[in-house]
């Protein structure tokens, strides 16, 4: 299964981190003595900007879980409509652009929100797909969505090689911001989450639009990995509340990384007989996290530069941000038969790994 093109959308509002830290001081600043000593925490995530669906004031305003929700149904809706058709129509990957009503099937991944029907429902009803086209909505993956996303359009395309398919990540983190709650996990969240959507193309083998493609190598997806660390359900999610969903983010996620993940990637790299890997498409949760990859894998930084030019532009994006590192990989220069290595991790706690390798696109 070929990845065939990425689309992407931002929301309107930009936050530099500085004024990021100025809204953190009016909210936790008189509910901490050492907010001083906490804010540097803003610093050493290593973010520049961030995108938020609403501006800075509406979230000291305190909206109810009800109002959120709402922001969130008809924002995604608008958002993953533009990111729909950035990928679908995006000159950079393709020689044409492929028409809604030509997609099989829409994986949609988000878990900043709630909406029955799920929104890829109600994308059918503003972009003109197919009446017939599967929905496969996924929730609750987190960070981990992104790779996840990826994973389970693989599995479809195996059974279907001839379909094709798109992968939608929509997530508004912001609209998750608890207003009153004085956590040191909310205020870390504050420090790192932000808004985005992406849009993902694949295509089978078999798939009569890869002759759309303008690029000559593109990746393909080899195998996934999948791993649930049992009893790990504290570590990373949400709690909910009649005021919504509050984060839960445990400080031991970094040491997780170092002593849980590196068997757990070794293990697949050698149940697949690779040695070496190119490229390293990492889910930029954040510095700590970035480093205790590197030190589990023994990489050197080179190999996480994608990943921390885009947690430094955009912030974590939860299950948006892997598929914007991937993006930036495909628009250099990869060479033909480098393998790469797409990581996340997320509530559960889980891990999902994919191997891809670069190939040159069948034409005929």
């Amino acid at each position: 299964m070929m990845i065939l093109s990425i689309g992407r959308h931002l929301p309107p509002n930009r936050l530099g981190q500085d004024e990021a830290i100025t809204f953190a001081r009016d909210q936790f600043g008189s509910h901490f003595k050492d907010i001083d000593r906490l804010l540097p925490a803003f610093q050493s995530a290593e973010i520049d900007s961030r995108y938020f669906a609403m501006p800075v004031e509406w979230y000291k305003g305190g909206p109810t879980f009800e109002e959120k929700n709402e922001k969130y149904i008809t924002l995604s809706v608008d958002y993953a409509s533009k990111a729909i058709l950035d990928c679908l129509e995006n000159s950079y990957y393709l020689e044409s652009k492929v028409d809604c009503s030509e997609v099989d099937a829409i994986f949609f991944i988000s878990t900043t929100g709630i909406s029955t029907p799920s929104i890829e429902a109600r994308l059918m009803n503003v972009l003109p797909f197919s009446s017939h086209t599967k929905r496969i909505p996924i929730w609750g993956l987190g960070c981990a969505g992104g790779a996840a996303g990826l994973s389970r359009a693989h599995d479809y395309c195996l059974a279907h090689p001839e379909e094709t398919v798109i992968v939608v990540n929509v997530e508004l983190c912001s609209l998750t911001f608890q207003h009153g709650d004085y956590s040191k996990s909310n205020l870390i969240g504050t420090a790192l989450f932000a808004d985005g959507t992406s849009c993902v193309l694949l295509c089978g083998n078999n798939s009569p639009l890869l002759k759309r493609s303008k690029l000559a190598c593109l990746p393909v997806i080899r195998t996934t990995y999948s791993t649930l660390m049992k009893d790990s359900e504290d570590v990373m999610g949400w709690d909910v509340s009649n005021q919504g969903l509050h984060v839960v983010f445990s400080k031991s996620i970094p040491s997780i990384v170092s002593k849980w993940l590196e068997p757990n990637v070794k293990e697949f790299l050698t149940l697949n007989n690779v040695e070496n890997i190119d490229y390293f498409i990492a889910h930029p949760g954040g510095t700590k996290v970035l480093a205790a990859y590197e030190e589990a894998l023994g990489m050197d930084r080179s190999k996480t530069a994608n990943s921390r030019s885009v947690l430094r532009e955009f912030g974590n994006m939860s299950s948006v941000t892997v598929i914007f590192v991937l993006d930036l990989f495909l628009r250099e220069e990869c060479t033909v038969g480098a393998t790469g290595l797409m990581a996340a991790l997320g509530p559960g706690f889980c891990s999902e790994l994919l191997l891809l390798e670069w190939e040159e696109v069948r034409t005929a």
